[in-house]
């Protein structure tokens, strides 16, 4: 990866099919970059053709990490093995802490119409991997708006300033934010120092240290300044920022189980092929 980041900081997303056929943008979790530690993948879904998305993504398992969804347009439905169901409107989000093991789905709740979202993977440390499952919904008004003449941020995770998102990650201290910039107008931000951090932009383009950045199109921040300046196109820019601690452990994974090891590996798949993936029922359900 460091020789991504020397030759250039701008990864393009590419379309890839997942779930029952859905394509989605992807950039972490593709060739270009298989990880950006913690971070496992990152799945951008837009699109007015329901053929790109009605399929859905049926019952699949996960084991190892937290995913957090995040639906701009459209609405999605979870549910799972455990008896939650979800409803996930515009502006929605969904943190699913899958840890010991959770099979769910997700599914378009339209036939027509703009769906647009964002999946992350977080990878949790081998101390938490095992954990009890959690799952959290929160509504588009549970997160905060910062708002200037420059531009206006939702806080999705993590804090802004003096502004808190209702969702904290204690194991990777990961904030991420929803950032629509004025034309012509800057965003600037400092990281934390010794994250790995991202900015993903998705409407409009802008610049980044000298270079433009197209829609579909992931920034790897740099870490040894901190700070960072993005300048929006002529018809503003809107984009994500991500970033998160590293856990610096080794990553084992295969399809939908991130792990630290290759024998655990094919203990989840034992497991998920012999019915006994889900370890423990004590799931925490929390709606907001």
């Amino acid at each position: 990866m460091d020789a991504i980041m020397n030759s250039s900081p701008i990864i393009p997303a590419v379309a890839v099919p997942e779930g029952a056929g859905v394509t989605v943008y992807r950039t972490i979790g593709s060739p270009a970059l298989r990880d950006h530690d913690p971070f496992l993948l990152l799945d951008h879904i837009s699109s007015n053709n329901p053929d790109d998305y009605s399929a859905g993504f049926p019952l699949h398992p996960h084991r190892g990490f937290v995913t957090f969804t995040y639906i701009i347009d459209g609405h999605m439905a979870h549910q799972d093995d455990m008896g939650n169901s979800g409803d996930l409107g515009p502006g929605s989000a969904q943190w699913m802490k899958a840890a010991s093991g959770v099979i769910h789905s997700e599914m378009p709740q339209q036939e027509n119409g703009l769906l647009r979202g964002f999946q992350l993977w977080i990878n949790l440390p081998a101390a938490n991997k095992m954990d009890h499952p959690e799952y959290q919904e929160y509504s588009a008004e549970a997160f905060p708006i910062v708002e200037t003449p420059d531009y206006t941020l939702k806080v999705l995770i993590g804090r802004f300033a003096d502004t808190h998102a209702p969702i904290r990650d204690n194991s990777t201290d990961v904030t991420y934010f929803d950032v629509h910039v004025q034309p012509g107008k800057h965003f600037q931000h400092r990281l934390p120092a010794g994250n790995n951090s991202l900015l993903y932009v998705f409407e409009g383009s802008g610049q980044f240290n000298a270079q433009i950045v197209l829609p579909h199109s992931l920034v790897i921040l740099d870490t040894d300044d901190h700070s960072f300046d993005f300048i929006a196109g002529k018809k503003g820019t809107r984009f994500i920022v991500i970033s998160g601690k590293p856990i610096h452990e080794p990553i084992a994974r295969y399809g939908p189980f991130v792990m630290n090891s290759r024998e655990e590996i094919d203990q989840a798949m034992r497991d998920f092929q012999t019915n006994t993936f889900v370890r423990d029922r004590a799931w925490i359900k929390r709606n907001r």
